[in-house]
């Protein structure tokens, strides 16, 4: 069966489409078949990708409103075999208003995506910041869920708001989407406060940490604009190696559910 990972956390900035675009290429280097669909309308994933967003002729605006199948949408990316892309566009905003109007709007794209499913062996879905008709669609699609989280209080309050949508759409939608654990992103664990975050998660919600934890590294903001991800552009990074131990452990390890509370 193919694992669907939906990357998710509504707050922005914790590192949601770093962690697919790595674990994408990470997932190839390990030999398998990987496909990152980019949900955000601010197609930041197709971006960082190598892909100009603004010329593209299809995206996943074109699967949405029924113009064209995810076989005709998603693109090899450059210099990564092995992983495609499914891109955004800003019109992918006008897709959400289309969806609102739809029955079984949850549904669309885990029926757009059944079809080529057999053809892959992980999909990442990088969710939205948000908890939105889009982010709903990722979850309703996924087998599982990984949180990125930035280790600092703002940032954790809303790991409780995301659970409670996991467990809608458990109960309405999606009654065997699991959550595979938090990735701890631009980890500093030279400062207490980050430790304290990351325990305090784990405690509070009972969600397994995944390690090794990701730490900061001004890597990770030079790749985008390169179209390259970490694993590219500093390969022999420590933020590298943590992202292939991540894809190691999230292609081989069973998921396990965790319910949210």
């Amino acid at each position: 069966m193919t694992e669907v990972l939906a990357v998710a956390n509504q707050k922005g900035g914790v590192a949601k489409t770093t962690t697919v675009h790595a674990l994408g290429a990470a997932s190839a280097e390990l030999g398998c078949r990987a496909l990152v669909v980019d949900l955000d309308p601010q197609a930041c994933l197709t971006y960082s990708l190598g892909f100009d967003p603004d010329h593209l002729e299809r995206s996943l605006h074109d699967v949405f409103v029924g113009h064209a199948p995810v076989a005709d949408v998603r693109r090899p990316v450059p210099g990564v075999p092995g992983l495609d892309v499914l891109p955004a566009t800003i019109e992918l905003a006008g897709a959400e208003v289309h969806l609102l109007t739809r029955t079984g709007r949850e549904h669309v794209l885990s029926r757009a995506i059944a079809p080529v499913l057999d053809q892959y062996d992980i999909v990442l879905l990088d969710c939205p910041p948000s908890l939105g008709v889009l982010t709903i669609n990722g979850l309703t699609a996924a087998t599982a869920v990984v949180v990125p989280l930035q280790c600092e209080s703002l940032s954790h309050r809303g790991v409780g708001q995301l659970l409670e949508t996991i467990e809608d759409v458990r109960t309405f939608a999606n009654p065997s989407l699991a959550v595979r654990g938090v990735v701890a992103t631009m980890f500093d664990d030279r400062t207490r406060h980050a430790r304290h975050i990351l325990e305090e998660v784990e405690r509070r919600y009972a969600l397994p940490v995944l390690q090794p934890p990701v730490r900061k590294s001004i890597r990770f903001a030079e790749a985008p604009a390169l179209g390259k991800s970490i694993l590219q552009h500093a390969p022999n990074s420590a933020g590298a190696a943590a992202y292939r131990e991540l894809a190691r452990q999230l292609v081989e390890l069973p998921v396990a559910a965790t319910a949210a509370s």
